[in-house]
C-alpha cells in the first residue's frame, strides 16, 4: 500500500507532467485563461491518462515487448513487437479521446465549444503519450501501479492548469506591464509555479 501511495503522490507533485517535464504545455497555456474551461480539459486529460495507461501496460507486457507472447507457446518466446508500441499507444489514446469528445459534445455543449480544437488535440497531447512512455521506462510491477501512476499524473496536470487559470483570472484585474501581457506573464508564472513544485522533491516518500 505504501508503494501505491508513494507513486500517487510522486506523480502529482514530484514528477508533475507540467512542472517537472513541461509536457502538454500547448493546451496548458492556451486553455488556462478560464477556470471552468481549464477544469473541463483537466478532467478529460485525467480520464484519458487513467484509462489508457493500464491498457497500454497490458499490451506492453503481454503482447509487445520481447518475450511477451510466451504465454501463447514456446515458439513465440523470442517474438519482439516493441517497434509497434508507439503506434499502438497513440491508437489507444486516440480512441479514448474520441469517446471523451463525443460525451462532452453531448452532455456539455458549452464546454465543448469553449475547448474548441484543444479537446481533440488531447490525442496528441505529449503529457498523455509521455505517461505511457514513462510507464515503459519505470517498468511498474503490476497494472495497478500503472493505473495509479496514470491517475496521479492526470491529477497533477489538472492541478497545474487550474492553478494557472485561477492566477490568470486574477491578473485580468492587475496592472501587468504592457510587454509582459499574455504569454509573457504566463511563462513567468509557469516558471515560478515550477520552482514551487520543486520543493516537493525534498519530501521522503
Amino acid at each position: 500500500m505504501e508503494q501505491y501511495i508513494s507513486t500517487f503522490v510522486r506523480s502529482i507533485f514530484v514528477d508533475n507532467m507540467i512542472f517537472a517535464y513541461y509536457l502538454g504545455m500547448c493546451s496548458y497555456l492556451a486553455v488556462s485563461k478560464n477556470v471552468k474551461t481549464a477544469l473541463g480539459l483537466g478532467i478529460a486529460v485525467t480520464f484519458v491518462l487513467t484509462c489508457t495507461l493500464p491498457i497500454n501496460y497490458l499490451l506492453e507486457n503481454y503482447v509487445l515487448k520481447e518475450g511477451a507472447l510466451s504465454w501463447l507457446g514456446a515458439e513465440y518466446a523470442n517474438v519482439n513487437l516493441s517497434f509497434l508500441s508507439l503506434i499502438i499507444f497513440i491508437a489507444i489514446i486516440a480512441s479514448f479521446v474520441q469517446l471523451v469528445e463525443m460525451v462532452v459534445e453531448k452532455s456539455a455543449p458549452a464546454l465543448y465549444a469553449s475547448l474548441g480544437i484543444f479537446l481533440p488535440l488531447i490525442a496528441v497531447n505529449c503529457a498523455i503519450l509521455g505517461g505511457s512512455l514513462f510507464m515503459q521506462q519505470k517498468a511498474f510491477p503490476n497494472v495497478g501501479m500503472a493505473t495509479i501512476y496514470g491517475f496521479g499524473s492526470g491529477i497533477g496536470w489538472l492541478l497545474a492548469i487550474i492553478g494557472m487559470a485561477a492566477i490568470r483570472e486574477r491578473l485580468a484585474y492587475s496592472e501587468v506591464p504592457k510587454p509582459l501581457r499574455g504569454l509573457g506573464i504566463a511563462f513567468i508564472i509557469t516558471a515560478l509555479m515550477g520552482m514551487a513544485f520543486m520543493s516537493f522533491s525534498g519530501i521522503k516518500l
